[in-house]
């Protein structure tokens, strides 16, 4: 049984914490790993990333499994999430041993954040080492392949996606090889998830599976769009993040080409995407329980495919479950609320 979710992945669990109302709108994801990790990497492609511990994830150099991915709101400000699942993980003897006792460890946690500074109201009102160690607390006791909250959860709460309510959403795919691949994306783009003459999302477009909405709701929709959006200074960064993870065993350049790939996911679901202003980054876990064909050099073609068809998807599942926000911050109408 599958929830086509990243929790399909057997062992990588997903916990939100959320805080809403006086003055905020914000929160943290947190993707626990197995206990003893997964192979980790990152691409980053956008422009004005908010980001931590990417470094240790370069195939050059000696980490090579992540216990947790740290996705958050409030900027570079909300980095400070991390610092509380990384608590959570001494406490229970996780991470890297740097010592002769088994409590020795430093935890690898990398992070990276979205813009929603001010989006409830009040610019001081943002995830903190508290709120993190509150996220990786529900994905430790959720239960094993359990569905994942989407919408306006955790570091999805403030997103938006241009002048829309963006949010989370997650998808999976079955490998024709037995493996799963899964994604969980926070969509928070300063690109347009709508294709602007139709109204139709992007994401279902490049899948081919769409039925454009009746010209009358898009004009609608465009009207109301123009309205919430008249006065508005766009923020200076915002950020499409995903983590994609697989149960296949890769090696830690092997995972970085899949974080590359699954981009492509988001090229095709937001357009533009990957600019100055944005700080796009896509993470890669691999558990390892099953083993890539070795002797076929282009057997990773499959999961690579995989990821970024999970990551569109994903996208699409995000905007489609997101509800409208309107509050002192601004006011952010829905695709539901919109075209229905």
């Amino acid at each position: 049984m599958t929830v086509d979710a990243l929790t399909d992945v057997a062992g990588v669990r997903v916990g939100h914490a959320t805080r809403v109302g006086g003055g905020w709108l914000t929160g943290t994801t947190v993707v626990l790993a197995p206990e003893g990790g997964a192979v980790g990497a990152v691409d980053v492609r956008g422009g004005g990333p908010g980001t931590k511990e990417t470094d240790a994830l370069d195939p050059r150099n000696v980490v090579r499994r992540v216990e947790a991915v740290v996705l958050t709101g409030g900027s570079a400000y909300g980095l400070d999430a991390a610092s509380g699942v990384m608590g959570w993980l001494e406490e229970r003897g996780r991470g890297v041993r740097v010592g002769p006792e088994a409590g020795h460890v430093v935890p690898v946690v990398p992070a990276a954040c979205v813009f929603d500074l001010g989006r409830g109201g009040d610019f001081r009102a943002r995830p903190d080492a508290v709120m993190g160690r509150a996220a990786v607390e529900a994905a430790a006791a959720s239960g094993v392949g359990e569905p994942v909250a989407e919408g306006c959860v955790g570091a999805g709460a403030g997103a938006v996606a241009g002048a829309m309510k963006g949010g989370v959403g997650t998808a999976s795919v079955r490998l024709g090889s037995g493996g799963v691949v899964g994604a969980l994306v926070v969509v928070n783009a300063v690109g347009s998830v709508v294709e602007p003459e139709t109204g139709a999302l992007y994401g279902e477009l490049a899948r081919g599976r769409v039925k454009c909405p009746p010209r009358a709701v898009h004009e609608a929709a465009r009207r109301r769009l123009a309205e919430c959006a008249e006065g508005v200074v766009p923020p200076p960064l915002n950020t499409t993040l995903a983590v994609v993870a697989t149960d296949v065993g890769l090696s830690k350049a092997q995972a970085q080409k899949l974080a590359g790939v699954s981009h492509d996911g988001i090229a095709r679901a937001v357009r533009p995407a990957h600019l100055m202003h944005d700080g796009d980054t896509v993470f890669a876990l691999a558990t390892g329980v099953r083993e890539l064909t070795s002797e076929d050099p282009l057997a990773l073609n499959e999961v690579l495919v995989a990821g970024a068809d999970a990551v569109t998807r994903a996208i699409v599942k995000a905007v489609r479950a997101a509800e409208s926000v309107e509050g002192d911050g601004g006011v952010w109408p829905s695709y539901r609320e919109l075209y229905g």
